[in-house]
């Protein structure tokens, strides 16, 4: 009795101990470098992807493929350069390329004459009241228009949307005729706000699509951080939103300005004398002096030269709107 009530005193014995199975112990807290590694697992083949992206980039022959490409593009700018700046009996006899030989022969008598034509010049500034105010309506109203579409619920939205997209599929000339009966009947007619409301409608379901889906890729948990933190719509939109789409909208901006600014058909059609821009003055021009190469050659370069300065000013945020999302 006494032995037995000792053994129940001290506890188990070793033997018994060693039968008895272990109790599960709690598995031990992630360490945050684990954790750190666990949530970037899904982005390393991302990171190869631009890292090989990067090595193919950085190569010796696709930058000599590069180029090469760049000396066949800019080979017809530099020669439209140069026969601009050379005089029209230097031109009629030998080719541009012999100005590299005797540049002292280069002046700019020609951009100074067609700078003193009232007509072109007229023209130059009619191409930037057309480009500037229809790049920012469309800029604008698809902004305004992506957000809702993306992240604002009401009714009828993915109709309305399915809408928009068909529109995409309507090409310039099915428009043509129908909106020239409907500018003409309330006096838009060979105005510049008949041509600026033309390329907006038709800019727009474009505009709207990619902005759309653009902004669709922001987090929907930032967006409610931002609304339980007491912000309206409109500051979402204009102090989150805005900054986080400047690569999709610099792009869709650079897109728009070249593409209104070197357009002829809308402007030969909608554009009276008064509001034509410099694409429909030099075709004039080209039907009236024929092959006058000392007026077309500095009125292409002079319709050239802005949307290049435009690009290249905003090259940073294009590169990074068409490389939004490839390496993701």
């Amino acid at each position: 009795m006494s032995g037995h009530g000792t053994a129940e005193r001290h506890g188990p014995s070793p033997r018994t101990a060693a039968v008895r199975p272990a109790a599960p112990s709690s598995p031990p807290p992630a360490s945050p470098s684990s954790r750190g590694s666990a949530s970037s697992r899904g982005s390393a083949p991302g990171r190869r992807r631009g890292a090989r992206i990067s090595r193919l980039l950085g190569s010796s022959a696709v930058q000599g493929v590069l180029i090469l490409v760049a000396l066949v593009w800019i080979t017809p700018l530099a020669g439209l350069l140069l026969s601009s700046l050379r005089s029209e009996q230097d031109n009629a006899a030998d080719g541009w390329w012999t100005a590299l030989a005797d540049p002292s022969r280069l002046s700019l008598d020609n951009y100074t004459a067609l700078l003193a034509d009232s007509g072109i010049g007229a023209a130059f500034w009619n191409t930037v009241l057309i480009s500037v105010p229809t790049t920012v309506l469309v800029v604008v109203i698809a902004a305004l228009a992506g957000y809702a579409f993306a992240w604002l619920e009401f009714p009828g939205r993915d109709g309305v949307f399915l809408v928009v997209v068909g529109l995409l599929v309507v090409p310039v000339q099915i428009g043509l005729l129908p909106v020239a009966k409907l500018f003409g009947a309330v006096g838009l007619f060979g105005t510049i706000a008949g041509v600026v409301l033309f390329h907006v409608a038709y800019g727009l379901p474009f505009a709207i699509f990619l902005l759309r889906n653009y902004f669709a890729e922001i987090p929907r948990e930032m967006l409610e951080a931002a609304r339980m933190d007491g912000g309206s719509e409109w500051r979402i939109f204009s102090r989150l939103v805005l900054p986080l789409g400047r690569p999709a909208i610099a792009s869709l901006a650079i897109f728009q300005f070249l593409w209104v600014w070197n357009d002829m058909l809308v402007a030969l059609l909608f554009a009276d004398t008064g509001s034509q821009p410099l694409t429909v003055a030099l075709q004039s021009q080209m039907r009236q002096f024929g092959s006058n190469i000392g007026v077309l050659a500095p009125g292409a370069f002079l319709s050239l030269v802005v949307p290049l300065v435009v690009f290249f000013a905003f090259q940073r945020h294009f590169v990074q709107g068409v490389m939004a999302g490839s390496v993701k």
